[in-house]
């Protein structure tokens, strides 16, 4: 009797055991996977709330006064904001925006709120001065940043296709280098004071701009001159630059993943910003399908794709698009910093060398300048990936 009492219990505690390990081991991964897909359904659904947002706001920008196609660029922002406080002579790219301001600020709050601002760098920031100020050469000579190409394909401009062609090519070459072994090396923690010197820098900026000094430039004529209201273009970039730190937005990076980890999180954003202002160029009126007469922009499309291969790979090198790179400064990266500082002194030297194209075309020197930011870029990655293997 005692016997088949044990039996039975054994019988029983087996049948528990079995039952416990097909929940422990099945349904609770199941679970588990359900809960992720849940998650990364929502991350997309907030990247593709933000592109969507981003592509409005910029239409709005566009409809109080900002440039058309031009809501929103990081290269053209930052270029003027080179000639308002006199980096540069040419008179009509000289404006403090306070869309620029906006962005860095936003990361910072954004950041700071999700305790997500982290005080680091020291990972090879002469490197990543040199390949910001490579950036803005290519930026300037297809007249726009990652951004602008894409509001300018939402408006229409076919030159920036060809703009986005050459930029695919330049993210492939720089993911040939990544696979390759390229590295900017690690990053060390740092004080809060240096991750946060890029947000001081850009406070000063946005008490100049509204304090207005003789000693700032203002354009009177040309792009420099067509702006949105002031606290319009300061909130747009607060939003624009939350959204962005929050989403990690990246033009480059949503090219980058696609293609390294058939990963299409970031590429979401990038759609979802033609999406939106495609549609509201419509609704305004402001679309217009073709190659000639798009505002700021020529119709040299070798040049036009050259400059855009130069963005392109000189920005997966450094790990992220020019937008990416001031969300990232704003988030106490002060390698993102130096990138930042770069693409400002890239501005300059253009302006003031008639390196930058305009409506007209490239220039003769900016011709020049590409084609040596494409050998500097690629030796760059090549004596790096020697040093990688060396090292290995």
């Amino acid at each position: 009797m005692p016997f088949e009492i044990l039996k039975i219990s054994i019988i029983h505690l087996g049948r528990y055991g079995i039952k416990w390990a097909e929940k422990s081991m099945g349904r609770r991964p199941q679970e588990k996977r359900r809960g992720m897909k849940n998650m990364k359904n929502k991350k997309t659904l907030w990247m593709i709330l933000t592109g969507l947002i981003i592509g409005a706001i910029s239409v709005v920008l566009v409809a109080n006064g900002n440039p058309k196609n031009m809501g929103f660029c990081i290269a053209c922002f930052i270029r003027d904001i080179a000639g308002g406080v006199g980096m540069h002579q040419a008179a009509i790219v000289q404006y403090i925006r306070p869309e620029i301001i906006g962005l860095v600020l936003g990361a910072l709050i954004m950041s700071v709120a999700g305790k997500e601002f982290k005080a680091q760098g020291g990972s090879s920031p002469a490197t990543r001065f040199v390949l910001g100020f490579f950036v803005m050469v290519g930026a300037l000579m297809f007249l726009g940043c990652p951004l602008r190409m894409v509001l300018r394909i939402a408006g229409g401009d076919l030159n920036a296709v060809v703009g986005l062609v050459g930029f695919v090519v330049g993210i492939l070459a720089g993911i040939f280098c990544l696979n390759q072994g390229f590295s900017l090396r690690r990053t060390y923690e740092q004080s809060p004071l240096e991750g946060g010197m890029i947000s001081a820098i850009n406070v000063a900026l946005l008490v100049l701009v509204v304090a207005a000094p003789p000693v700032i430039y203002f354009s009177t004529e040309g792009p420099g001159s067509m702006r949105a209201p002031l606290l319009l273009a300061l909130a747009a970039g607060l939003v624009v630059g939350a959204l962005a730190q929050k989403t990690r937005l990246c033009m480059v990076g949503g090219i980058r993943d696609a293609v390294l980890f058939k990963d299409f999180y970031l590429l979401w954003g990038f759609i979802a910003i033609i999406v939106a202002a495609l549609i509201g160029n419509l609704i305004t009126g402001n679309f217009t399908l073709g190659f000639a007469g798009q505002p700021v922009a020529h119709t040299d499309g070798l040049w036009n794709a050259l400059g855009m291969v130069l963005v392109g790979f000189a920005s997966v090198l450094l790990g992220g698009c020019p937008l990416r790179q001031l969300i990232l400064a704003g988030s106490g990266n002060s390698d993102s910093a130096i990138t930042v500082l770069g693409l400002f002194v890239g501005a300059a030297f253009c302006h003031n060398f008639k390196l930058a194209a305009s409506a007209e075309g490239p220039t003769p020197n900016g011709k020049i300048a590409v084609i040596v930011g494409l050998v500097v870029v690629a030796v760059i990655a090549f004596v790096n990936i020697q040093k990688q293997k060396k090292n290995s």
